[in-house]
Formats: structure tokens, sequence, C-alpha cells
């Protein structure tokens, strides 16, 4: 026979549910479509523009951007597993999909520096001809481009939680990065004239440093995920604000909190007056549950524990 429910037990409606996260991985996956669309285009248009204007930096910029329609797939791939909710074999869901497509994503960026590295170093052994002047025209168009479409993903990756979308974001800001270094050594090239040809490459060349960096950055944040490190005190901050004030809870004591996807998992050690009956104790308990799961943090779950007051 199945338990009797929420309202016949305690007159009240059934306990709050966690938020569905499956619509906030839909936003999340249309934004990073659309990074797949520009960055299809502006990856045929670097590399066609640098082949045809003797501008390797032009041509690694648009390996990134390969890299980048790469990254964005993971993404996809990362927002529909982590919005599946939780089951009999994976009972705290697949959160940590996300966190896992950010270090790929940060892995890409480590070997997209590594390449466009040697390539420039065999440039500017290699002896070439002057960049075109009509490469500078292309990388203003892809700065710009690039620029937005960071501000577009990070944006969006803020809003609704995302690590994944905040790494590709950023993956998008090191190829503006990198069409910028180009376009000041292919300046550089055109300035001075014969015997600064290879300063496209050298430019393609810092620009790998910058690359690396952010991939390391972007890994270490995605790591600390997966290693469930906590969260902003500004999180707990408010998780415990908002069970102290359910009717009831007196205080709470420990409080661990931990990142999971696009919501986070609570333990919560919730202090109630110590002569109240076991059942009372448990229906403030499901109060601060049910206020938790109903805030605007995308709480997936929470454990509360009781404390007496004395």
């Amino acid at each position: 026979m199945a338990p009797p429910s929420d309202e016949a037990r305690y007159g009240r409606p059934p306990r709050a549910q966690p938020r569905d996260l499956r619509p906030v991985a839909d936003q999340g996956a249309r934004v990073a479509v659309g990074g797949i669309i520009v960055s299809a285009a502006l990856a045929v248009i670097k590399i066609v523009a640098g082949v045809l204007g003797n501008a390797y930096a032009l041509i690694a910029d648009g390996v990134e951007s390969i890299l980048d329609i790469l990254s964005a797939f993971v993404v996809l791939g990362s927002l529909r597993v982590a919005a599946q909710p939780p089951n009999e074999r994976f009972p705290y869901g697949y959160g940590k999909a996300e966190p896992l497509a950010g270090m790929a994503i940060s892995m890409a960026l480590f070997a997209a520096a590594v390449g466009i590295a040697v390539q420039s170093v065999r440039e500017i052994l290699t002896p070439h001809h002057l960049p075109a002047p009509f490469t500078l025209a292309v990388l203003v168009g892809v700065v710009v481009t690039k620029e937005i479409l960071f501000r577009i993903l990070q944006r969006t990756g803020d809003e609704i939680g995302s690590r994944t979308l905040e790494t590709d974001a950023w993956h998008h800001r090191s190829d503006a990065l990198t069409s910028l270094a180009a376009f000041i050594g292919i300046s550089i090239a055109l300035w001075a004239g014969p015997g600064y040809e290879s300063a496209d490459d050298w430019a393609a060349l810092f620009a790998c440093g910058v690359i690396a960096f952010n991939g390391f950055r972007l890994f270490r944040t995605s790591l600390r995920d997966v290693m469930d490190a906590a969260p902003p005190p500004e999180i707990e901050r408010q998780v415990r604000r908002i069970a102290e004030n359910v009717e009831g809870a007196l205080d709470t004591e420990k409080c661990n909190v931990r990142r999971s996807g696009l919501g986070y998992f609570v333990d919560l050690h919730l202090i109630v007056d110590g002569g109240s009956a076991v059942r009372d104790a448990h229906e403030v308990a499901h109060r601060v549950k049910d206020a938790l799961l109903e805030s605007d943090l995308s709480i997936r779950d929470v454990v509360v524990h009781i404390e007496p007051d004395s």
C-alpha cells in the first residue's frame, strides 16, 4: 500500500519539489547553438582570408574558431545531461556532467595553445611575404563579433548558473584576444615593411600564452566543482537566512553547500525547541526544506538534521 500523502498526513499540499532545470538548460542550449553558427562562419572567413592574405596569425585564429565549434557541442551535450532528473542509478542527478565538460573545454584550449605555438615558431623560422592589408579589416570584424558573443554567453551562463557555458564564453574571449594580437602583429608588419614579415607570427605566439592562461584558470574552476568545493560565501549566507526565517527554526549550526551542475545540494543542521515533539520538529525541518527548494538558489535537494536548543 502506498504511503499517505502530505495532504492526508498534515492537512497541507504536497511538499515542494526542486525546480525543473530543463527549461534553463534549453535557454543555455539556444545560446550555444548560436555560438556554433557564428564560430563556423568566422572559421571559414578567417582561414580563407589568412590563406589569400598570407597571414598565418589569421589562419591560426580560424583553427581556434573550429575548436570553439567543438567546445560548443560539448556545452550542448553537458547541458542536456546535467538537466536530467535523478534516478535509481544516479540518485544525485547528472550535475557533474557540467564541470567535467568544462574541464574538457579547458583541455581543448591547452591543445590549441600548444598547436598554434608550434606552428608559429615554424612560420617565424620560415621566410614569407608580408600579409595583405585587407586582413586587418577581417580581424576588426572578428574581434567585435567574438566580444559580443563572449558577453552573451557569459551573461546567460551567469543567469542559469552554468559553469560550462561560462567556460565556453571565455573560449570566445580567447579567440577575440588571438584576433587582436593578430591585428597588432599584421599592423606592425605592414607599417615596418620588409624584415618584419614574421610580426604576425610573433603575435600568434603571444596569443598562445593568453589562451593557455585562460585554459588553466577555467580548468581550475571546473576542478573545484568536481571536488565539491564550497560555493561563494554569499550562497551559504542566503541558505542560512532562508532557513532561520522559517517558523519554528531557532538557528542554524553546520551548513554545507556543494554545487552540482546547474544547482546545489545542501546539508543543514537546524536548531529547534528541545522540548518540542518529534513530529513537530520533523515538520519544521520539512518547512525549511520547502522554503529552500522554492527559493531562487536552484537547490536540488536538502538534508536537514535536527538539533535541540538545549
